[in-house]
């Protein structure tokens, strides 16, 4: 479903692993941006108070992880999830409304 989008198999990862019960910066990701694929049709169960402190919990996984390197890799990660997110907005506009865009 997300193979085909930016950081996609990422995104697929951290879904299995929320899935699983499993603590990674996978899952982490899918979290703090569980309420954007929810409104683009994604089956995403996580409660709003794990989404609101899931940027904190991705920050110490990679400290833990990458140390000093943390910020660099954190700042890293959100920019893939915002083109994650972006894509997968465009895509979900695109099936909403199919005959946008054709001339």
């Amino acid at each position: 479903m997300f193979d085909d989008l930016p950081a996609g198999p990422l995104i697929r990862q951290g879904l299995d692993d929320l899935a699983n019960c499993r603590e990674s910066v996978a899952s982490c990701l899918v979290k703090i941006a569980s309420s954007r694929l929810r409104r683009c049709g994604g089956e995403v169960a996580v409660p709003d108070e794990d989404a609101l402190n899931s940027d904190r919990q991705l920050y110490a996984l990679l400290g833990r992880e990458h140390g000093d390197a943390a910020h660099s890799r954190y700042n890293a990660l959100l920019r893939e999830l915002v083109s994650f997110e972006r894509a997968l907005e465009a895509r979900h506009r695109r099936q909403a409304n199919p005959q946008a865009g054709t001339g």
